[in-house]
């Protein structure tokens, strides 16, 4: 170790990138994942020779993914032993990466990084850091632009690896302090310094895409551009530029284009197309992302999707990822987990009979019902109507809506489908199964809070009338 010496170049650069980024706020205290490889131990090295100049603690952590058998335990004993000279406390433990990836249908690759990375959460949880840093590179960031590329990631994929990095909805700082460094001079570093790191020999393999990337697609790209390394870094630099000018115009207009009720976001349609069609993409990513709390699985295909949905009519909808529902509404869409949560009405099931005169109590709503003289009518509401107690009879009952309903609307000369009045009358497709229907034998004769059916109307000749008033319980 340099004990008291002066920090090498390649750590004063480190340094410099740390204190740009702001990575560690000085006197924290901060988890180092310590695989065992070059890039790894490079970035122990380099924080231990930085604490006193950073005035920070550290705390090494390794998770053995029990992946490469006897490999995988030497591994946690290199870094177990590299604690102990080094003299920093450490947390080693082991985790079944083949049975969460079975049991959460995901790639070895997405297993092993979710496993990881709870872990490192739990070990900064139970030490009180906030950060970990990471060993991530240059190359890393260069891979991940080309992954994200192949996958169809859109612009903010183009963006790679960050040097900070918010996980799972913010629980836990991830920051990455080489990320100017090429794994080549971690390399070099570990050689000049003595250093024995250790060799996975999965990364030979080409079964995961990233090192199908870094064996067969750099190379390949390399052939046709010898600088195309620096050419998708300067590719990543301004999607960066560009992305970040977006996210600071979606904070913007958020509040004037979406509300939040519950769990569910409503977007103003008006609103919503009066935007730039870039600022409309970024808009949806980032209510997805704020309902999930990442958009890790989100693509830009939905994305797309949810684009091409916006110009269709209302009732159409969309599944994504996560369990989100997009749907289309007349002056609004919708994005929640459960679309009957939007709707204000309480649930109706079964039907049941109103006490003519009285009161009657169902789920959600009481209603009262008066035999009233002509006279007696007083203003009507939307929840407030009046009929010809002759017409309609004093046998009513309330229900939702079932298949085939007809119902004819006061002022049309006849019946039309119940589905057609509620799409002609803009109800949201949310709504329309908690309805309450008031019904005579199978004659509709109020569509609650919309429209009186025209032939229980009170008219000029009506002797006695039924007033019902519906109030929410």
């Amino acid at each position: 170790m340099k004990g008291e010496n002066q920090p090498s170049s390649l750590e004063h650069r480190v340094l410099g990138f740390i204190r740009e980024h702001q990575l560690v706020p000085d006197g924290e205290k901060l988890v180092v994942a310590v695989s065992g490889g070059a890039d790894s131990v490079c970035l122990l090295h380099i924080l231990t020779n930085l604490q006193k100049e950073l005035k920070i603690k550290l705390h090494i952590a390794h998770l053995n993914h029990q992946l490469r058998g006897a490999d995988s335990n030497a591994d946690a004993e290199y870094v177990a032993d590299l604690a102990h000279k080094l003299k920093i406390p450490s947390t080693i433990e082991k985790r079944d990466v083949k049975g969460y990836q079975k049991e959460q249908r995901l790639s070895l690759e997405e297993a092993a990084r979710e496993v990881r990375y709870r872990f490192l959460a739990e070990v900064a949880g139970a030490i009180g850091a906030g950060r970990v840093a990471v060993g991530h590179t240059k190359d890393d960031h260069i891979e991940t632009i080309l992954m994200h590329l192949v996958r169809g990631s859109g612009t903010r994929g183009l963006r790679g690896l960050q040097p900070v990095t918010l996980w799972q909805s913010g629980s836990l700082t991830i920051i990455r302090p080489l990320l100017e460094l090429s794994h080549q001079e971690t390399e070099d570093y570990c050689r000049q310094h003595n250093l024995t790191p250790r060799l996975d020999a999965s990364n030979l393999s080409l079964s995961p895409l990233r090192n199908r990337v870094r064996q067969q697609l750099m190379p390949l790209l390399e052939s046709y551009n010898p600088a195309v390394a620096e050419a998708l870094l300067r590719t990543g630099r301004i999607a960066d530029d560009d992305i970040t000018f977006l996210d600071e115009q979606v904070a913007h207009l958020w509040d004037n284009v979406i509300r939040q009720e519950g769990k569910s976001l409503i977007l103003d349609r008006a609103a919503f197309e009066s935007l730039a069609p870039a600022l409309k993409r970024y808009l949806l990513r980032a209510a997805v992302e704020k309902l999930l709390g990442s958009a890790k699985d989100v693509e830009m295909r939905h994305i797309e999707e949810m684009m091409s949905l916006t110009n269709k009519t209302a009732g159409k909808r969309l599944n994504l990822p996560g369990g989100l529902t997009f749907a289309i509404e007349y002056d609004r869409y919708l994005l929640t987990p459960d679309l009957s949560a939007l709707s204000p009405l309480p649930p109706i099931k079964g039907e049941f009979q109103i006490n003519i005169p009285g009161e009657t109590r169902l789920p959600g709503w009481r209603v009262e019902a008066a035999i009233v003289k002509r006279e007696e009518m007083g203003d009507k509401d939307d929840l407030t109507a009046y009929f010809d107690l002759g017409k309609s009879g004093d046998k009513l009952t309330v229900r939702a809506r079932k298949r085939g309903d007809r119902f004819q609307p006061l002022g049309l000369a006849r019946p039309k489908k119940l589905g057609e009045f509620m799409i002609d009358a803009k109800i949201p497709q949310a709504w329309r199964g908690r309805i309450p229907l008031v019904c005579s034998g199978e004659q509709i004769l109020w569509v609650v809070g919309w429209r009186l059916d025209e032939r229980a109307k009170v008219g000029q000749d009506t002797k006695r009338v039924l007033r019902l008033r519906f109030e929410a319980d």
